[in-house]
């Protein structure tokens, strides 16, 4: 089968085909990465066609550069939904935001109209009134974007006080804050929703936590399921990954599974 085939299958598939089996349900992933350090071993098409094997149709990507989203985005501007990284190296990822090279970079790159967020990006409680934050808090709000923030639940607090106006996407969940503080940040305010990438607390051993199960049911509408290809083995492992979160949202009523798996995406992030 040649590239070109194989990537026009794979953009098929983002742009809606039907799940693999009617036990599993499509999948709206809201962590992907296409950096700089997979380009060299993983073509677009190729990793389009990694999401589709996953029965991942749609997809929230953001890269080091920003280069990477737009490559897989000109592939499949239906399956792929840009966010802005404020990281044109790793480099920047600690002084970001207090950077006025980044603010002028991330402003440039908004310019195209594309984007849906700033992020993913991380940050500490310490900067979450810096300058570059500040700025990026007026631009989303503005334009009515997301900020994708990979925060703990001490800095996400910060940002809900900081920037009321603003959605926040909190990636990870905190990657460790127990369901308890997720749950009474997401009670606080209407303006967090929380993505679950890297959170395997969340059905340990194959068994959905009570405490998690619980969580989804009282905020069924504020949660989705991601991956996190940060480096390029993620890629190697994302269809194992989401066989195992099909195995969770199973044991959850099909209603809130089927919001949590894809819904809340689709309704956050419109296909255009």
């Amino acid at each position: 089968m040649s590239r070109r085939l194989l990537g026009l299958l794979a953009a098929a598939a983002l742009l809606g085909a039907p799940a693999r089996a009617a036990a599993d349900y499509r999948l709206f992933d809201a962590h992907i990465h296409y950096s700089q350090d997979a380009w060299d071993g993983l073509t677009p098409e190729r990793a389009l066609s990694v999401l589709a094997r996953a029965n991942v149709f749609r997809a929230l990507v953001s890269s080091t550069p920003d280069d990477g989203t737009l490559r897989l985005w000109e592939r499949a501007p239906k399956g792929i939904v840009p966010m802005l990284r404020p990281y044109r190296t790793r480099g920047d990822m600690g002084s970001w935001p207090r950077d006025p090279a980044v603010q002028a970079y991330v402003e440039a790159r908004l310019a195209r109209g594309i984007y849906r967020g700033i992020g993913e990006f991380h940050l500490g409680a310490a900067d979450a009134d810096a300058p570059v934050v500040r700025r990026f808090a007026e631009l989303a709000a503005e334009r009515d974007i997301f900020l994708w923030a990979h925060v703990d639940d001490v800095t996400v607090e910060k940002l809900l006080t900081l920037y009321p106006r603003v959605r926040i996407l909190w990636a990870h969940a905190g990657m460790s804050a127990p369901p308890a503080s997720v749950g009474r940040l997401l009670d606080r305010s209407a303006r967090l929703w929380v993505e679950l990438s890297y959170r395997t607390d969340v059905a340990p051993g194959g068994t959905l936590d009570p405490a998690w199960r619980a969580l989804f049911l009282r905020h069924p509408d504020r949660f989705m399921v991601g991956t996190d290809t940060w480096t390029p083995p993620r890629w190697e492992t994302l269809r194992e990954g989401m066989r195992l979160v099909q195995d969770w949202l199973a044991q959850l009523p099909p209603e809130v599974a089927e919001r949590i798996a894809w819904k809340n995406g689709e309704r956050l992030f419109p296909a255009p």
